[in-house]
């Protein structure tokens, strides 16, 4: 698989700081694309709402690419990652924002996980992420996992919840709180929707 130069992101004082090398940085959404101002959401039904606008686009995004030429989710664009390496990578943020941050597990981490390429520079283990080729149905069946994961934990979050302080898993010298962790699960699902449907394009336009 071709090494990816997508930006990871990590959350310190209230910004997103991103890592690597590439030019390709965190933008200024567009306001023409729906649900992407609920990522700033401020409490549970706004988070519930910004999830399920993410769901709704992310579906689609899914069976668009299904529906174009055989093995076009593993097709890179520029050196950059595939649709299913993204999804990957998705399931990864889930687990570091929600499974390690939040619900702070042991082992927050599945081994199909898409780490960023500086994760292993920066001192971490990337043995974990042992399960390095899957399948396309077996990206869907675990990022299916992770998404019901997010939907579930939103359902019973409360506002209280949402200011518990907790450790930032990039920088722990940083507190986070629960609200800001789930903020950064929805940036790095709008961000990598945008490049994702930005591939497809480009893909597209060669068929």
């Amino acid at each position: 698989m071709p090494r990816s130069t997508r930006r990871g992101c990590w959350r310190a004082r209230g910004r997103c700081w991103s890592t690597g090398s590439t030019s390709r940085r965190w933008s200024t959404p567009s306001s023409t694309d729906p649900g992407r101002a609920l990522r700033r959401a401020e409490d549970p039904d706004g988070l519930r709402a910004a999830w399920a606008a993410l769901e709704t686009a992310w579906a689609g995004a899914v069976a668009r690419a299904e529906g174009m030429p055989p093995g076009t989710v593993d097709v890179s664009v520029a050196g950059e990652w595939s649709f299913a390496q993204t999804l990957r990578h998705l399931v990864m943020a889930t687990d570091t924002w929600l499974r390690r941050a939040v619900l702070e597990l042991d082992e927050p981490y599945h081994p199909i996980g898409q780490p960023n390429v500086e994760y292993a520079l920066d001192g971490h283990d990337p043995a974990v992420f042992h399960e390095t080729d899957p399948g396309w149905e077996r990206v869907l069946q675990v990022r299916a996992e992770r998404v019901a994961m997010v939907r579930d934990h939103l359902a019973t979050v409360t506002t209280d919840d949402l200011q518990v302080p907790r450790r930032n898993p990039w920088a722990p010298a940083y507190p986070e709180s629960t609200l800001s962790c789930l903020r950064t699960i929805l940036e790095e699902e709008w961000e990598h929707l945008r490049f994702a449907q930005r591939d497809l394009d480009v893909i597209d336009a060669r068929t």
